[in-house]
């Protein structure tokens, strides 16, 4: 399994590296749809979509919906704000699972709930690409992220007790929520102090930093619940060793969205 883990990885690392930071405009966007259209794929699933034809079919959807939105940019600002309260919607119920299953088991819903995580990562990146620091802003919300996943590891291999969400993911505890937190505060403030921020906004890159952590183990979390829901270990296993790319993207769903409404109202970019 570690053997086919890194395999996988060497190859697809330089492809989505390339993919993130050399491309711009139409290809980037095209780029990142693609991505997205193979998450609905496995999100069809999720939803309980039984046949191929279907899947495919609901991943077309998207591809439609990425389109329009690729065309229409004035409904960017709307598209984040709807992640935003779909993702506080989301942590109620995590919070509240198994009993909010209720609210989202139909089917209509639940492909419907794809799309609200799908479509605003889509447009929180073509957004980054168009703003100051593009590319930056990019790997800014990767490390964020991807430090607190690697905290919030260690932390918890080594001091977790407390089950954050036995219900939905076992594995996850307190300690390594607070980990990974800390350890995103550590790079937000590294940062922060390598480019002489001012105090203040030094205050608000912490307290930014800290939301979209949080909202990303929400991310995380609510996959597992529709997985947990729909029986499934991974979302599928386009991914050798890793299972599927929603199980990849998760976290980032939910984060990129949050962190590109952050900007929005900081009046960083112009939508």
């Amino acid at each position: 399994m570690l053997k086919q883990r890194i395999i996988t990885a060497l190859v697809l690392l330089p492809i989505a590296l390339a993919g993130f930071f050399l491309l711009d405009g139409a290809a980037f966007a095209l780029f990142i749809g693609a991505v997205v259209s193979l998450g609905a794929w496995e999100w069809a699933r999720l939803a309980g979509l039984a046949g191929q034809p279907l899947r495919v079919a609901y991943a077309a959807v998207v591809v439609a919906l990425l389109f329009g939105l690729y065309h229409l940019p004035f409904l960017a600002p709307w598209l984040l704000l709807l992640a935003v309260v779909w993702w506080a919607l989301a942590t109620v119920l995590v919070v509240s699972y198994p009993a909010s299953s209720h609210l989202w088991g139909g089917l209509s819903t639940r492909l419907l709930i794809g799309l609200l995580i799908l479509l605003p990562a889509w447009q929180g990146l073509v957004l980054f690409k168009q703003w100051p620091l593009a590319n930056g802003l990019i790997l800014a919300v990767m490390v964020l992220v991807w430090g607190a996943d690697i905290g919030a590891y260690f932390t918890g291999k080594a001091f977790g007790k407390r089950k954050l969400a036995p219900r939905v993911s076992p594995g996850k505890s307190w300690e390594g929520v607070v980990g990974g937190l800390l350890a995103s505060l550590l790079i937000t403030l590294a940062v922060g102090l390598y480019r002489d921020w001012a105090g203040s906004d030094l205050l608000l890159a912490l307290a930014g930093a800290a939301l979209v952590v949080s909202i990303s183990v929400v991310g995380d979390l609510t996959e597992s619940m529709f997985k947990r829901q729909a029986g499934l270990k991974d979302s599928s296993n386009l991914l050798p060793g890793h299972g599927g790319v929603l199980d990849r993207i998760d976290s980032l769903t939910a984060a990129i969205p949050m962190f590109a409404a952050l900007l929005w109202l900081a009046n960083w970019g112009v939508l």
